[in-house]
């Protein structure tokens, strides 16, 4: 099935399917991005949809067109599929916003998560990679406290092994741009409320709309600093008017755009 890819390759997703052979029942975190995706589609291959359980967050942290794509995905893929709610605003650590704000995050999805798979005797696991563990994610701490799993880092995947392998077995969310929760827009010490989240929200689907895939609207009050790709910075300033309109329709005052272009996480620093 696998054999036109690199033999590395190969190695890795066999480890991936034997490791989730192992675990039995899973109930995967689904966000929708590359990885989680990944993660399901294997898991769904080999363990079958009644054993592979993907479950979704959905809270004000959640983008909406994230949110649809996830159901979109489930429908597709034929994914045992299950939106559930999860309440990380009433947690006044979260809101707080300092640099452990993913930890409470993550601490309030296995509250949820937890009981569901305790119910069906699954392990929760996430599609974490090796390249994530050397980013700043406290998340990651409260997930393996609470009994979670990483089967992507357990076989030794990188991000890149994700999309190749994605791309071989004709996943579209094998070149996903990455889509990181809302509140990571927000930069820390800045308290999290639903009226930021929804105005970040409403900025990039506008941005979106406008065909820029790889986008982040960081916000700074009445200031939104958007960042796109590198290779859209010239087409972005060329569009300035219409983003200028779309961001503001957002309820933004000024707009800037961040000639260093898309940084994963650069907030963390």
């Amino acid at each position: 099935m696998v054999a036109t890819l690199d033999p590395a390759l190969v190695a890795k997703i066999e480890a991936l399917d034997a490791g989730l052979r192992r675990l039995g029942n899973t109930v995967i975190a689904f966000s929708g991005g590359a990885d989680s995706a990944f993660l399901a589609a294997c898991a769904r291959r080999v363990l079958g949809a009644e054993r592979a359980h993907c479950v979704t967050a959905v809270s004000p942290s959640l983008a909406g067109d994230e949110e649809r794509d996830c159901r979109a995905l489930a429908q597709e893929w034929d994914l045992r599929w299950t939106p559930v709610t999860t309440n990380e605003m009433e947690r006044a650590a979260y809101r707080l916003n300092d640099t452990d704000r993913c930890y409470h995050c993550k601490a309030e999805l296995m509250d949820v998560v937890g009981p569901i798979a305790q119910a069906e005797g699954a392990t929760i696991v996430l599609g974490v990679n090796v390249d994530d563990l050397g980013d700043h994610r406290p998340g990651q701490q409260a997930a393996e406290q609470a009994g979670a799993v990483f089967p992507l880092v357990e076989a030794g995947f990188t991000k890149a092994d994700v999309r190749a392998a994605s791309a071989y077995l004709g996943l579209r969310t094998h070149d996903k741009p990455a889509a990181a929760c809302l509140a990571s827009r927000i930069p820390y010490g800045t308290e999290v409320s639903v009226g930021i989240l929804s105005r970040v929200d409403r900025a990039e689907a506008a941005l979106h709309r406008l065909g820029f895939a790889q986008v982040r609207v960081r916000h700074y009050d009445n200031m939104a600093r958007i960042e796109v790709d590198s290779s859209e910075l010239l087409g972005a300033v060329e569009r300035r008017v219409e983003i200028v309109d779309a961001v503001k329709g957002a309820g933004y005052k000024y707009v800037t755009l961040d000639l260093e272009g898309f940084r994963s996480g650069n907030l963390n620093g």
